[in-house]
Formats: structure tokens, sequence, C-alpha cells
């Protein structure tokens, strides 16, 4: 059997405790909470179709997939995210951003494959910015292995571990109709989709673990 580790990263959703949208961030200034809603705006969320379909390949390398690309990326910091796939503004083909931190460069990855995955599986809270205010637990490999084309149809390999891997296999995920709560535990899929219906929060750790393992119970 493959070790478990547990950690508490999230895939594309800031890193911060979980809570009502004003509360999460509370160091934003007034300008960077604009963008914010700005980019959120952008971002297609749970109940559009769009967000369980496949995406098509890729097959022309030009200009506007650079722009793309780079309007992805301009989304994706400015909601605070560190990924972001493009089924997730409606556009129906298999391009990914992320940048795993703050400081991380961003990288534009066109067609993903998934080449390899570690046995070695670590458990985490995710968010995404297409679920707004729910976490779940989600189970994934600790390292993987990613291959496809930059934005020039050059060939693009990703070695990641970490909460890297994790935001990699999240938006790849993305690009074939797949949400974090598919991959999540019936209780707490059965949670965030009454926090999503009911435009409230739900994360398996808030509030201690009464209140978690109550609302997930339900």
């Amino acid at each position: 059997m493959s070790e478990r580790v547990q950690t508490t990263v999230r895939a594309d959703e800031p890193i911060s405790p979980q809570g009502p949208p004003d509360d999460r961030l509370p160091d934003l200034d007034a300008e960077a909470r604009e963008r914010r809603g700005a980019a959120l705006a952008q971002i297609r969320t749970f109940g559009d179709p769009v967000l369980k379909s496949r995406a098509s390949e890729i097959t022309t390398f030009d200009l506007e997939l650079k722009r793309e690309a780079e309007r992805m990326t301009a989304i994706m910091r400015d909601a605070i995210g560190v990924g972001l796939a493009a089924t997730q503004l409606g556009v129906m083909h298999r391009l990914v951003v992320f940048a795993a931190g703050p400081d991380a460069t961003a990288t534009a990855i066109a067609n993903p494959e998934v080449d390899w995955t570690s046995e070695e599986l670590a458990i985490a809270e995710e968010g995404c910015l297409s679920l707004p205010g729910v976490l779940v637990e989600v189970e994934r490999p600790l390292y993987a292995r990613v291959r496809g084309s930059d934005v020039r149809g050059e060939a693009l390999t990703v070695e990641a571990s970490g909460l890297e891997a994790r935001v990699l296999l999240h938006e790849i995920d993305h690009l074939d109709g797949v949400l974090m709560l598919d991959r999540s535990a019936r209780d707490q899929r059965k949670a965030a989709l009454r926090a999503l219906r009911e435009g409230s929060t739900y994360s398996p750790s808030s509030d201690g673990s009464e209140q978690g393992a109550s609302r997930a119970e339900d």
C-alpha cells in the first residue's frame, strides 16, 4: 500500500483560511479586490455545462494562442489562484496555466498529458475558482510528470511535486470535465454541493471537527 501524506495545500484557490469571500484575503487593498472581482466574474462557476465537458486538442499554435495564455495568466493572478484551465473561461480547448505560489513563474501547457504519477499519495484540501466558497479533501499523487507543448508548439515536460503536481492534475481534470468534487468523499461532496446551492461555504476542517463533521453528514 502506498504511503498517504496529510497536507493542507489547495489547488487553484488562495492558500488562506476558509471563510466568507471578504474575510479570506483581509490584506488586499481596494484596487486588488476590484481586480479580483473582475477576474472572478470571467470564470465559469458550478452548474455551467462547460465544466463537465471535455476540451478539444489544440492544433494551431499562433499569436492568438500566446495571447490567450497571457490573458489566462493575468486572470489567474488577479483572482489570486495558482492554476486555471481554458474551460473555466468557456474556451473548449486543452490549455492550462499554473504558478504554484505567489513568486512562481507562470507556465502555460497546451495539450497536457499525464505521463507518470508516483505511487506515493497525498491528501489535501482543494479549492477551485469555479466552485467558490467550498473546500474538499482530495487524494492525489505526490509527484507527477506532465508532457505537452508550449504556446509555440515546442515539446514541454514538467516534473512536478507537492502543490505543483496537485495543481497540474487539478487543471488537467478540468480539461476532461472532472471536478474536484468527483474525487472527494461522498459525505464531503454532499456537503459541498449543498453549500454551492445555498451560496454558503464549506470546509471539512471548518470550526473544528464537530461542526465540519455534522455538515458533512447531512
